[in-house]
């Protein structure tokens, strides 16, 4: 069925979803997680902190059905996950061939019920408006199976007949348009992406939105003074969405995942520093101090 956001059926604010990229992340215990945090309760301390996360590990592998079962009885009831379709769907071949891996994929996830939140369609760089029908194919016989995110990447998506063309498919089959910024990381001459694994694209930002639902990815420079602009500017952006009825999935990260949680309290802080009852984290991690200075990197 077509998303609903709480807005359609109450007067109150709708949700507000806040999380990293991942949760199994070694370098987190003592900052984020609790000092001696075994690898098993990683999910779960995640889940204690924050109130979603994006699924990047299902880009890489199909979760079996144990796992999937492990993840329910782990997350919260709360929390909402959403994942990245496996990259044998989304690179591997045309689209359009593979609606039922596809479909495959969302009923694997199934047993999360509530906590299932927008699947994450990433398409590859090399994937540009030249292949607009067999996206069109797959988004139409996707329907409103469950709600879902477009990201391009080909630079060309950004030009403004594409870009509109491709605003008109999604909103007509009322699927989101994933946000990436990019631009703090581009901001200056250093690189904090020479040790990553993946570098991100450098593309223009658009913020778009073409469904009830907002999926946002923000990919925060290690050292925080050269977010601060860009996040306040996203700090009145995503109030403004909330206070239209939008319900947002935002995402926090960083090319040296280490500093993801202290960037993105300090997003939870500037939008609290703009609205006081904005929802609040479900439970503070450790000491803001110890997390600032065990997370934030030196600039290069």
């Amino acid at each position: 069925m077509p998303w609903k956001t709480p807005s359609t059926i109450s007067s109150d604010p709708p949700p507000f979803w806040l999380g990293c990229a991942v949760w199994a992340f070694a370098d987190w215990v003592g900052s984020f997680y609790p000092p001696g945090t075994p690898s098993r309760d990683y999910l779960r301390c995640y889940g204690d902190r924050l109130t979603a996360v994006e699924g990047n590990t299902t880009f890489y592998a199909i979760p079996g059905p144990e796992l999937v079962a492990r993840w329910c009885d782990e997350m919260p009831q709360r929390f909402r996950f959403c994942p990245k379709l496996h990259r044998s769907i989304s690179h591997d071949h045309p689209l359009a061939t593979g609606l039922d891996d596809a479909a495959a994929f969302l009923e694997r996830l199934q047993p999360l019920g509530d906590r299932l939140g927008p699947l994450l369609l990433q398409l590859s760089p090399r994937y540009g408006p030249d292949r607009f029908d067999d996206l069109e194919r797959f988004l139409r016989g996707w329907g409103d199976r469950h709600p879902l995110s477009l990201e391009v990447r080909h630079p060309d998506w950004y030009d403004a007949a594409p870009a509109a063309r491709l605003n008109d498919l999604l909103g007509e089959q009322g699927l989101g348009r994933a946000i990436l910024d990019t631009r703090p990381i581009y901001s200056g001459p250093d690189d904090p992406q020479v040790h990553s694994r993946n570098r991100k694209p450098c593309l223009p930002l658009a913020s778009t939105l073409t469904s009830g639902y907002a999926l946002v990815r923000l990919i925060t420079h290690p050292h925080s003074p050269r977010n601060l602009s860009y996040r306040q500017e996203w700090a009145e952006r995503l109030q403004r969405w909330r206070s239209e009825g939008i319900e947002i999935f935002c995402f926090v990260h960083c090319p040296d995942e280490r500093c993801s949680p202290a960037n993105l309290i300090d997003l939870q802080t500037a939008l609290t520093a703009l609205d006081p009852n904005w929802p609040a984290l479900p439970q503070p991690a450790l000491p803001e101090q110890q997390l600032t200075l065990s997370l934030e990197a030196p600039v290069s």
